[in-house]
């Protein structure tokens, strides 16, 4: 999949990571529905941080959608659940 985070760019995931990234998902989810602003913090870091390590940059000269767009790391709780579908940020 395609994980866009906002500001930085696009990387290609593998879908092994899928369950990994829900997880970390529900972790942010969660702290913004708790308007809980340190753990939110933490939560979308450690999101950003797997999709950084575990994906490759998108080849930049390509032009295709991305299946996920990510917050920037500096993203509020206010931002980000303007962001938040039923399924959190990542589908699935």
């Amino acid at each position: 999949m395609i994980v866009r985070i906002l500001g930085e760019g696009q990387f290609d995931v593998a879908d092994s990571a899928v369950d990994r990234l829900n997880a970390l998902d529900a972790q942010v989810e969660s702290a913004v529905d708790a308007d809980d602003t340190e753990a939110f913090s933490g939560a979308l870091a450690e999101l950003l941080d797997v999709v950084r390590s575990v994906g490759v940059p998108h080849d930049a000269e390509a032009i295709d959608v991305s299946d996920v767009v990510l917050p920037p790391a500096d993203a509020t709780v206010a931002e980000v659940r303007e962001m938040l579908s039923d399924d959190g940020l990542i589908p699935g």
